[in-house]
């Protein structure tokens, strides 16, 4: 089947030029012109992903994205933010609540669609045949379901947090740079800087405490996840 997006935009230009990219590209796309509707939306069917414009009526795209990711059922939505803002505190903000990836106005259609096809193929990774499950310390990480806990108790992390987490624990010990991460995790040369490496970083340290100590921080280079695991 093919995936659905939902594409919430209230400038019906903009949202007509999203979605008739992503139809061409072979996705199922839907359109919500504000926050409200497009909470509605949500709760009554699951997109597979949402392109969330900033600035909505009603309820605006930050408060949609902390809403969705405070809900445990919709935590792990994939979120690519909009916004005609372009400056970096901005992108700081959008990534802070959790959207995934981040798309400044003007931009391409053609990008927004590879960018939707990248955080869906990472997102979806649980069709893949099964991987072995990973563990760090407290930390078990089950690939196959996307399921991670942290001394038995389950962690909710969006698509792009459990990614970038199981590739440090499958690269631990290693120095490995903010440009390798946005390459290999991202799937691409991130347009926004490397602070959004370090905004997901900083969130998976406030998730999973073992990290604190565990992930450390290369100096104007990146990061490495020590081993073995810090003791308790």
């Amino acid at each position: 089947m093919p995936a659905r997006i939902l594409v919430v935009e209230d400038d019906p230009d903009i949202a007509e030029l999203v979605t008739r990219y992503l139809d061409k590209a072979g996705f199922v796309s839907e359109r919500a012109a504000s926050g409200r509707e497009a909470l509605t939306a949500i709760a009554g069917r699951l997109p597979d992903l949402l392109v969330l414009d900033l600035m909505l009526p009603h309820v605006d795209g930050l408060e949609v994205c902390r809403l969705i990711r405070g809900n445990h059922a919709t935590a792990a939505l994939p979120i690519i933010m909009l916004t005609a803002r372009a400056e970096e505190s901005e992108r700081i903000v959008g990534l802070e609540v959790g959207a995934d990836d981040y798309l400044a106005k003007p931009f391409s259609p053609n990008e927004l669609v590879a960018r939707v096809r990248a955080l869906l193929r990472r997102a979806q990774r649980a069709a893949d045949p099964p991987a072995k499950t990973l563990a760090y310390g407290p930390i078990a990480v089950d690939a196959e379901r996307h399921l991670v806990s942290s001394d038995g108790r389950d962690v909710t992390l969006t698509a792009k947090e459990f990614l970038l987490l199981e590739y440090l624990l499958q690269h631990r010990g290693r120095v490995l740079s903010r440009d390798l991460l946005l390459t290999d995790v991202w799937g691409y040369r991130y347009t926004g800087g490397t602070r959004t490496v370090d905004v997901h970083v900083r969130r998976l340290r406030e998730k999973l405490p073992i990290l604190t100590e565990g992930l450390v921080t290369v100096k104007q280079f990146g990061y490495k996840l020590v081993d073995p695991p810090p003791a308790p």
